[in-house]
């Protein structure tokens, strides 16, 4: 890594680290005795061994100006390991929480093995281990094709990688020591988000300064969604994580908001997570690996502009419709279930782009398992946008919510759409990106395609049945108008759906393992691409300056 930095990149890379340490140390003093100190060390032990590898690797040759004619890949190779990695450590936790429920005595009296403890850890790790670094390694990638410019620095992208992952090894092992804002994919603690927010103002700066650089005069719309991602995750995240910390030698903090304003803000932050992280960050994923992999250009890609705005607008409105019967104001209620419903039209937009792009290449889809992914991808983000719209509607919310419906949808939506589309491109660019023809194995390719696809739909069914029987249960009255059924009662309806739900989980967990040793073999293999070999994959010259 450090051999690709110039020589004041080098020095920024220690004076990074120098500060992390510094800041590690005083975490570790400020909190002796609270859990705090425990990241502290970690953070310190972390930085101080990063600063000994930095040292021992300051002297090496300084790139020559020769690595200016290619692009620079090596975050997105890091990146797409981590994300892999990430992808099986938070899989297998979903596997293991999916089987507590099904088995509960599973814990085994360990309190970090209960399931409150450990699925933080899945949520975390597939959210943000798994996407999160799927999306910064594919939009580093994406970005210097569709500019022809190189990444401004080399330093940079490393710091938000490696920043980033740090974020998740803090956020995950404090989940496991107990320590949440018990917020929805915001339970880490106000010293982890401020991490982010500097982490992630980096990440937008060297997507700014790379599109001032472009030599490409048009602005492709992946990268308008992966600019939306960045930007408005930016704003979600500081305003839902507004707090203030018991101490600054406590890892405890309080939120700023409280009552009704706080569950206001967080399911505008949740469903807006879900909008622009979930969703627009992978569309953007969508729009450049599927038309390249088919070998065919977008349908309508004045189709993709008018989505990604009526994406952009309409979702920031659509929070709302998860808090139903609640004390939030009615009207609050309604419009969030209005926008909810118009935003099917965006978003099928962008689904039926997508099909409509492989007119003319379906036999492509049914011989390669890489466009299979993406294609299959599509078709699960038609589904669940319609299945979320449909959900929010008042009259069905006030069945489906707090049931195991809400959840058979999320996972059509992160299985179905979100993994498959990134598992489509990450095979279609591994090889690539280690110079090599193809994948170690299409056959693992196919295994891994129809695990997951297999994992998915039993998951996902057993949540629809299970969901829509809790539904029916807890709202049955008997002649003198009390309740039928009770709690326990619905409980031990639901567990053999709960075993299939583990089983499904348990497939889809195995399809990870499948592609994480596929491209194991695949870095492995005898590089076959030379450079002089890969055409244009090269930056441009001469430089078109801003605003030419």
């Amino acid at each position: 890594m450090l051999a690709d930095f110039t020589r004041n990149e080098r020095v920024g890379a220690l004076v990074i680290l120098g500060g992390l340490v510094v800041v590690g140390l005083a975490m570790a003093i400020a909190g002796r005795g609270d859990l705090l100190g425990i990241h502290g060390w970690m953070v310190f032990g972390l930085a101080l061994a990063f600063t000994f590898g930095a040292i021992r690797q300051f002297d090496l040759p300084e790139p020559t100006a020769e690595r200016l004619a290619e692009y620079y890949d090596a975050p997105t190779r890091a990146g797409l390991i981590l994300t892999l990695l990430w992808g099986v450590v938070g899989m297998a936790a979903g596997f293991w929480v999916a089987a507590l429920l099904a088995w509960p005595d599973m814990t085994f009296d360990v309190s970090w093995l209960s399931w409150g403890r450990l699925r933080p850890i899945h949520t975390s790790g597939v959210i943000f281990g798994f996407g999160g670094n799927a999306l910064i390694a594919t939009s580093l990638h994406v970005l210097q094709r569709t500019t022809r410019a190189r990444l401004p620095d080399a330093l940079s992208p490393w710091f938000v990688l490696l920043g980033y992952n740090l974020f998740c090894i803090i956020a995950a092992s404090g989940y496991l020591m107990g320590i949440t804002q018990s917020k929805e994919y915001a339970e880490p603690e106000w010293y982890a988000d401020i991490w982010l927010v500097v982490v992630w103002v980096t990440y937008f700066a060297i997507y700014m300064r790379t599109l001032a650089r472009r030599k490409e005069p048009h602005i492709y719309v992946a990268n308008w969604y992966y600019m939306a991602f960045i930007l408005v995750v930016a704003i979600l995240h500081i305003v839902n994580n507004l707090a203030v910390p018991v101490s600054f030698g406590s890892a405890k903090s309080f939120s700023l908001f409280a009552g009704v304003q706080d569950a206001m803000t967080q399911w505008w932050y949740g469903h807006n997570a879900v909008a622009f992280f979930l969703t627009a960050g992978f569309l953007g994923m969508m729009y450049y690996y599927l038309p390249k992999r088919a070998n065919r250009p977008i349908f309508s890609y004045r189709m993709s502009i008018i989505s990604f705005w009526g994406i952009t607008f309409m979702y920031m409105w659509a929070g709302s419709h998860h808090l139903h019967y609640t004390a939030l104001p009615h009207w609050v209620q309604t419009l969030g279930m209005a926008f909810s419903v118009v935003l099917l039209v965006p978003s099928w937009a962008s689904a039926g782009n997508a099909l409509l792009t492989l007119n003319g290449a379906w036999h492509k889809v049914r011989d390669d398992a890489v466009l299979r992914f993406m294609a299959l991808a599509a078709i699960f983000y038609g589904i669940t946008t319609f299945e979320g719209s449909f959900m929010a509607i008042r009259a069905v919310n006030s069945l489906s919510h707090y049931t195991d419906w809400t959840i058979g949808h999320v996972h059509a939506g992160a299985l179905g759409w979100v993994a498959m589309i990134t598992f489509g491109s990450l095979y279609s660019l591994v090889p690539s990106m280690w110079k090599r023809e193809r994948m170690y194995s299409n056959r693992l390719v196919e295994v891994h395609f129809w695990l997951a696809l297999s994992g998915t739909v039993i998951y996902v069914f057993a949540m629809w049945n299970s969901g829509v029987i809790q539904g029916l249960m807890w709202r049955t009255y008997d002649e003198s108008g009390t309740l039928s059924y009770s709690f326990l009662d619905s409980l031990e309806a639901m567990h053999p759906y709960y075993i299939a739900r583990a089983f499904g989980g348990l497939l889809f967990v195995l399809g990870a393992i499948v592609a994480l040793y596929n491209t194991i073999m695949t870095i492995r293999m005898p590089a076959a691409i030379e450079t002089s070999q890969r055409g244009l994959d090269v930056p441009a010259e001469p430089a078109l300056q801003a605003g030419e």
